[in-house]
């Protein structure tokens, strides 16, 4: 079969279960015969050989089944980084640079500030503003270890020497340190919500945040004020409809100057707070 064809008839098949049905066709010949898209316009007459069309109809029957391209390719751009990836991390969204674009804006070029990543998955968030603030110190925690070796490996692979990693819980594991900014992109989905059904090969725990998608998001307000210096900022990603009682909780927790900010589809996003210089500075609880 010949490239050309190969992603013609690939693109057909994939065309119900993806928005991208060709581009997905491309990456997936592409990673078959572990030659980069560009070849596959150079060439589109060349034959494949049996070896790499099996593997190809493999990782398609793979996409077929709904599994991320990221998954099946182990890759994923993020901040022009391109990160590893796996199933126990989240997928990064584009979504997700809305909040590292915020965090560029309120870090000063020449800053050399604190800065926490709670719950960084792949580090994509922690990888991004590392690489455009050298002079910050940027520590990611995250509960998942397994998560954790895939962030670090990101962090070398960009050549990152102002990256920590820490296992734990939320604020536990840094508990007696202090930040100028925090950053997080929690779990925020419902646990009855249908679109979980369609995130089955992402974990759950990264996910789902009970019975309304703010149990996290509760934790972080009542926690984070506690390991920020006065003035400092706290940054939130969140649901599009959940803006509003995401402002009432850290309104209720002390936080002051919250606003939230539209991602590149014009939908509610990011809320950022900073600490009160008067705010309470009780220590979060080791169950937190």
């Amino acid at each position: 079969m010949r490239l050309d064809a190969a992603i013609a008839s690939a693109t057909a098949h994939l065309g119900d279960v993806s928005e991208s049905a060709r581009l997905d066709a491309e990456i997936l010949l592409s990673t078959s015969i572990d030659m980069p898209r560009s070849y596959l316009f150079a060439h589109p007459e060349d034959e494949l050989d049996s070896l790499s069309l099996e593997r190809f109809e493999t990782l398609l029957a793979r996409r077929l089944d709904g599994e991320p391209i990221a998954y099946i390719t182990g890759r994923r751009e993020f901040w022009s980084h391109e990160l590893q990836v796996s199933p126990a991390t989240l997928v990064p969204r584009p979504e997700t640079e809305v909040l590292v674009d915020l965090a560029l804006q309120t870090i000063p070029h020449d800053a050399n500030w604190q800065i926490l990543d709670l719950g960084t998955g792949s580090g994509a968030i922690a990888i991004a503003i590392a690489s455009e603030r050298p002079l910050c110190d940027i520590t990611a925690t995250d509960i998942s270890a397994d998560a954790l070796a895939i962030a670090a490996g990101n962090a070398r692979e960009a050549s990152l020497g102002n990256t920590s990693f820490i296992e734990g819980r939320w604020t536990t594991p840094v508990r007696d340190r202090c930040f100028e900014l925090i950053v997080s992109n929690p779990p925020y989905v419902s646990d009855d919500d249908e679109a979980l059904s369609g995130l089955r090969f992402e974990p759950r725990s990264a996910l789902a945040s009970g019975a309304d998608g703010l149990d996290d998001i509760r934790i972080l307000a009542s926690d984070c004020a506690a390991i920020l210096t006065p003035g400092g900022w706290l940054m939130l990603e969140h649901g599009a409809t959940q803006q509003t009682e995401v402002a009432r909780l850290l309104s209720e927790s002390g936080w002051v100057d919250i606003a939230c900010h539209n991602d590149l589809v014009g939908q509610p996003r990011v809320t950022v707070a900073r600490r009160n210089v008067t705010q309470a500075t009780i220590k979060p609880s080791e169950t937190s």
